[in-house]
């Protein structure tokens, strides 16, 4: 699993016309899935990202997790993340993982996370084409890969 974690101000998720998700101040989580990921790599992830310390302490350190602060987070599944530039100039998706694998994937991902919170994530629509809209508190950004435990 690779994600792309960005600290926000805010953010949300449209679909057509209508805003599906919206957070303030947390997390908006781009995910991509393989097709080799195992709930081994969901657990890794979740709890890396639940306690991962990029907020600021009343010492202006980035000391403090996404459960110290209270912040919300939006997972988006996005599988360009798996995308290959290797060969030729169009980006080649082979090791993304098809959506009969993914979904479920996706899905446990969210309630591990939920759980590690102990509340509710926002979530895109898996599939769909979506509108993602924040502000980068920060910058802040991450890339995490489940696979280099980086």
């Amino acid at each position: 699993m690779r994600v792309v974690l960005q600290r926000v101000k805010e953010a949300s998720v449209t679909v057509g016309d209508k805003v599906i998700s919206k957070i303030g101040h947390g997390y908006l989580i781009l995910l991509g899935i393989e097709a080799e990921d195992t709930q081994e790599d969901i657990n890794w992830l979740s709890g890396k990202i639940s306690r991962l310390r990029v907020f600021s302490d009343e010492n202006d350190a980035m000391n403090n997790s996404i459960v110290d602060v209270d912040g919300d987070i939006i997972v988006v599944s996005q599988f360009t993340l798996h995308a290959s530039t290797k060969k030729g100039n169009r980006p080649s998706f082979i090791k993304a993982a098809r959506p009969e694998v993914a979904i479920p994937l996706y899905q446990s991902f969210i309630q591990q996370l939920e759980k590690n919170l102990q509340k509710k994530i926002q979530t895109g629509e898996f599939g769909a084409m979506m509108d993602v809209f924040l502000i980068n508190d920060g910058p802040v950004t991450i890339l995490m890969d489940s696979k280099n435990k980086n």
